[in-house]
């Protein structure tokens, strides 16, 4: 009943912008923590960007200054826009919602950047 659905993924060419977004439903969007993380080949999933309820922002020390989250409660709907996208960018970025002891998480999209 609970879903999150990731789309904006594309092939974009180092220096370019995409703007993920993550439609969620059957949760109280509000309440929860949302995050993107990316997977890459061959590497650990990592925690991209994070912003809670209250709209306390994190990033990782790779994208600060790139990445922007956002969220609108209204749409229930979180987004990643990514600008000044390099190569190590590329990985499967998928949208998870946490809440105490609740984690939901998107099928992910794929972002591929190329040189």
């Amino acid at each position: 009943q609970v879903q999150l659905v990731e789309s904006g993924g594309g092939l974009v060419q180092a220096g370019g912008s995409l703007r993920l977004s993550c439609a969620t439903s059957g949760i109280t969007f509000s309440a929860y923590a949302m995050n993107w993380y990316r997977q890459g080949p061959g590497k650990q999933r990592e925690l991209v960007a994070g912003m809670s309820g209250g709209g306390r922002t994190n990033y990782a020390d790779s994208v600060e200054g790139r990445f922007t989250i956002s969220r609108d409660n209204a749409k229930n709907t979180v987004y990643l826009q990514m600008s000044s996208l390099k190569p190590e960018d590329t990985g499967v970025y998928v949208c998870n919602a946490f809440r105490s002891a609740r984690n939901y998480w998107g099928q992910g999209t794929q972002v591929t950047v190329s040189s």
